[in-house]
């Protein structure tokens, strides 16, 4: 859900206690489905009596994330970056507009059915060699190549001069140590007991999946491209909620109640790896 055309080209820690864009192309994808598998509950390492930093150590040798897909920590992405005129308006991720200005729109194939969204990622430029962080907030549509990332003009200013149009780069995915102290969830505009939607703001690391306990059961609920989870016939919806990342740790968030696009703050938080 890019704002406007791209500058240049053509048309274009452990805390486990929590402008204007071609919609149509997003509406086509609103049903699209999210990937997983069963999560390691963050309570596994509490029980097991082993210190939170060494299971974080333990997992980073592992060289797994059981739940990532086409952004694998750890691994380096050769592409080009662009830049656009976010304007600090809302992108494809459904995230607030905001002042935030090291934000980035993911190409199609990364973006990954909104499994990119929220994500951070250090960006280097191969021409001076300085880096840059910046959180996937967008989408950027057909016209970006694979591993291509559409920044922030001043994101941008960090790697090359505008002048250029496009720049070559190397970028990776990062688990921030910097974080909000809890996630956030927020209920769509329109959920109810009988529909919801719910999305998942402020996590450290990538979220994989999101279920929702209903009828003593949990549920796992689908991504939509615009990166809500919906439950089409309210099940789970004003229930307890669980939240896992790339790397199985979940996080079980009490039950919250409907209040859409109310943002909702929990002391719950991913730890880093």
């Amino acid at each position: 859900m890019r704002l406007l055309p791209h500058i240049g080209r053509e048309s274009g820690l452990f805390m486990v206690t929590n402008v204007q864009w071609r919609m149509a192309a997003v509406t086509a994808a609103l049903l699209a489905v999210g990937g997983g598998a069963v999560a390691l509950g963050a309570s596994s390492a509490a029980s097991s009596g082993v210190p939170a930093a060494t299971v974080a150590v333990q997992a980073m040798k592992a060289d797994e994330a059981p739940l990532a897909r086409r952004i694998k920590p750890g691994k380096r992405y050769a592409g080009m970056a662009t830049f656009y005129d976010a304007n600090g308006a809302a992108g494809a991720c459904s995230y607030d507009a905001g002042t935030e200005v090291m934000t980035a729109a993911m190409n199609t194939y990364d973006y990954d059915t909104a499994n990119a969204c929220g994500a951070y990622v250090k960006v280097t430029g191969v021409k001076n060699g300085k880096s840059v962080i910046v959180r996937i907030t967008n989408l950027c549509p057909g016209s970006c190549r694979l591993h291509q990332l559409d920044l922030n003009p001043l994101a941008f200013d960090k790697l090359d001069d505008r002048h250029a149009g496009e720049t070559p780069i190397t970028w990776k995915l990062l688990s921030r140590k910097k974080a909000a102290a809890g996630i956030s969830l927020r209920y769509k505009v329109g959920s109810s007991q009988w529909w919801c939607g719910i999305q998942v703001i402020d996590h450290r690391n990538p979220v994989a999946r999101l279920s929702v306990n209903y009828q003593g059961t949990w549920r796992r609920l689908k991504r939509t491209e615009y990166n809500y989870f919906l439950s089409p016939e309210g099940h789970g919806c004003g229930e307890r909620i669980k939240v896992t990342d790339i790397y199985g740790q979940t996080l079980t968030i009490r039950a919250l109640k409907i209040l859409p696009d109310v943002t909702q703050a929990t002391k719950k938080q991913f730890m880093r790896h």
